[in-house]
């Protein structure tokens, strides 16, 4: 069966990576973004590599008016509609702490905004009785540290927002896999001090093509990050509040 993949956030690391595995399957991609120039080269790379077809197209988590135009184009294709989310920003700490406005497009960018666009989404593939969603969170959302809690709790909200879209989904034939990445090699984390065990984004995105095929529920990429996130989950409270991580 052929299946229509929307990427969002398709200029990332990860998502360029999981673009190419989903060329390689003969997929129809839609890449969406902002950067219209880096997208279309990423389209021509894409069909070069086997896509069926491989569009660029306009979206930005803070402009609710580019979400149905995408919605649009993907009903135009046969098969099952997937999404893959890899939209997010995090500002240092510091710099919400001098300036907590910017705390509203980091919830935007990484929560609110792609949630919306999935409600859109919900419904057209109820209708086709299938297709995935696969959202990309952060081991940032299991627990709140001193460095990074305001775009923990925004990936913790989407986390659960996936939850329940999974038991949604569930009932028509869809499916959602939550991804809990530790640190991947990404734009998001290049010059940030203390990074350890920083994964390749092609092998997050084998790990995550893995897990739409087996139909996994959550994932930690690298795997080891389960463990290293239940040993976190497991400091009391009184203890980890004390602690600079």
């Amino acid at each position: 069966m052929q299946e229509t993949w929307i990427i969002l956030g398709a200029t990332s690391s990860m998502a360029r990576a999981f673009g190419r595995k989903l060329a390689e399957r003969g997929a129809t991609v839609f890449l969406a973004g902002r950067d219209m120039a880096d997208l279309k080269g990423a389209a021509s790379d894409l069909s070069a590599r086997g896509a069926a077809h491989a569009e660029a197209v306009k979206f930005d988590a803070r402009d609710a008016a580019s979400f149905q135009p995408i919605i649009d184009k993907a009903t135009g294709t046969e098969g099952t509609i997937n999404a893959a989310v890899f939209v997010g920003s995090m500002p240092e700490q510091s710099a919400i702490d001098a300036d907590p406005a910017l705390i509203d497009g980091t919830v935007t960018d990484s929560f609110t905004g792609p949630a919306r666009f999935l409600q859109l989404l919900a419904p057209e593939m109820e209708a086709r009785a299938g297709g995935t969603v696969v959202g990309v969170g952060s081991v940032a959302g299991d627990r709140g540290r001193l460095g990074n809690y305001v775009y923990g709790a925004a990936k913790a909200g989407f986390a659960t927002y996936l939850s329940g879209l999974r038991n949604r989904l569930t009932r028509s034939g869809g499916h959602v896999v939550t991804v809990k990445p530790g640190f991947v090699d990404t734009a998001m984390t290049w010059g940030i001090e203390g990074m350890f065990l920083v994964a390749d984004p092609m092998d997050v995105a084998e790990d995550i093509l893995k897990a739409v095929e087996k139909k996994r529920d959550v994932i930690y990429t690298p795997f080891f990050w389960r463990y290293i996130m239940l040993i976190i989950r497991s400091v009391p409270e009184r203890v980890f509040k004390k602690l600079s991580i």
